[in-house]
């Protein structure tokens, strides 16, 4: 099953794609895609539903984040082996964990905005994780249960904020409008392997990153069991996974995101993102 959010920004209502690419509205069935609707038992109803007897939405309404009220956007760094070759990073030996701010959530499709003094913003496509039931210190054979489906996440950051000013990556990463999720909330059943997914992002029609979820160095099951050690994870929560090579700051010389320009990305079955590059405008 494929869920979404559509309609003006701050006033979405849950949905679902159907097996014709049509977007049907939810609302009567469930508030929002939100923490208490992402349990297993909420979603077998879902899925159960007769998904033609549902209202039809038009194709141009805007699609906003598949996922609202996240409690917790996490990220994990430098968790391909082979972007870590391509930053001249040491595959860590523990998992590197930093945050994105809720703030920065943004639909699949939205503008991305460059922040004012800005010299290095750079893309990273990502398979995002959204937790569905919760847990404290879970047990790594059963952590699948505890997730609710499987998104592309954009980790838009801003290199010079995150690795040349003092402190941590987080004022690099948090920043409006660098968190696009979606455009689909797509539940465990219809991903056969989340560890075998082909994943790419293309920046004014230039591939620049064409990488596999297979290169992932700290595979699911075993980040929500470590995460879940150092905090409760909640229904609604998005774990970031890490990214392939191919960033802007990899390249040589390395190339960063400017006004005007289009970025397009994507994850095997889990759908495509849409965005354009814009400044700052505001005083």
């Amino acid at each position: 099953m494929k869920l979404l959010r559509f309609g003006p920004r701050g006033h979405e209502k849950p949905g679902l794609l159907d097996d014709h690419g049509v977007i049907r509205d939810l609302s009567a069935h469930i508030t929002d895609l939100s923490g208490e609707s992402l349990d297993r038992r909420t979603l077998e109803g879902l899925a159960a539903l007769d998904a033609t007897s549902l209202p039809e939405i038009t194709a141009e309404t805007r699609i906003g984040p598949c996922v609202a009220g996240v409690g917790k956007f996490i990220c994990i760094g430098l968790n391909y082996s082979d972007h870590a070759a391509e930053t001249g990073a040491q595959v860590p030996p523990e998992p590197v964990i930093f945050n994105k701010w809720t703030s920065a959530i943004c639909g699949p499709n939205d503008e991305v905005i460059i922040p004012r003094d800005s010299e290095k913003t750079d893309w990273e496509v990502e398979l995002g994780v959204v937790i569905g039931k919760a847990g404290r210190y879970i047990d790594e054979a059963d952590a699948m249960q505890h997730v609710a489906g499987f998104c592309v996440v954009n980790d838009v950051s801003e290199r010079a904020f995150q690795l040349e000013r003092s402190g941590t990556w987080d004022k690099g990463k948090g920043c409006d409008t660098f968190g696009p999720l979606g455009p689909w909330l797509v539940t465990p059943d219809e991903v056969a392997d989340p560890h075998q997914l082909g994943m790419w992002l293309e920046v004014d029609g230039k591939r620049y990153q064409d990488g596999n979820t297979r290169t992932m160095v700290y595979q699911i099951p075993f980040l929500i069991s470590y995460l879940s050690r150092f905090m409760s994870l909640q229904p609604g929560d998005v774990i970031s996974t890490g990214t392939p090579p191919g960033v802007g700051m990899g390249q040589q010389p390395p190339v960063y995101l400017k006004p005007g320009q289009r970025m397009r990305l994507g994850i095997q079955g889990l759908g495509e993102q849409h965005q354009t590059v814009v400044a700052d405008q505001q005083r």
